[in-house]
């Protein structure tokens, strides 16, 4: 396993996770109908709304000191008594499959006790197949499915408690 490092993002690397929504917005396109502007770029609209949220914990991913992606930690939760969501989790394809995600996620889980929501576009097989992996190993089976439309897209979502570590 590679050495992963999860950091909270400051101010001033904002605009790094900005520039890796690209990154993110491309994978989304293969299953929901995004667009490239005719510079080149996906068209995504700056959200400082959402940076500025203090329920809102952006991270960056290093993997053997190298940016490999970012995750956030948001209060967007579409299911009643969640607390937690994981609003964006991006880990760029070179460092896919070595268990990055997985311990990023677990990480997120141990930093923030309570109860949880994750969910993914039922579209996004890869999406699909690592949360039905991932969530019953980190809940030891305890965790609930639903299914809901989010933003007029089939999701499921996964609902658990995480608990703080023991000492």
């Amino acid at each position: 396993m590679p050495s992963v490092e999860l950091h909270a993002a400051h101010r001033d690397e904002l605009e790094t996770i900005e520039n890796l929504m690209q990154f993110y917005t491309y994978d989304l396109s293969e299953w929901m109908p995004l667009k490239l502007g005719g510079h080149g770029f996906f068209d995504i609209q700056p959200m400082p709304d959402y940076w500025r949220k203090p329920t809102t914990q952006p991270f960056l991913i290093t993997v053997d000191g190298e940016l490999a992606g970012f995750v956030t930690v948001d209060d967007n939760t579409h299911l009643e008594g969640a607390v937690h969501n994981i609003g964006y989790l991006f880990v760029a394809r070179r460092f896919r499959g070595q268990g990055v995600a997985q311990f990023v996620v677990s990480a997120l889980l141990s930093r923030h006790p309570g109860e949880w929501q994750i969910f993914h576009l039922d579209k996004n097989q890869p999406a699909r197949l690592f949360w039905a992996k991932v969530v019953p190993v980190l809940t030891g089976g305890e965790f609930t499915l639903h299914q809901r439309l989010i933003d007029e897209y089939s999701c499921t979502v996964y609902r658990f408690q995480a608990f703080s570590p023991s000492p």
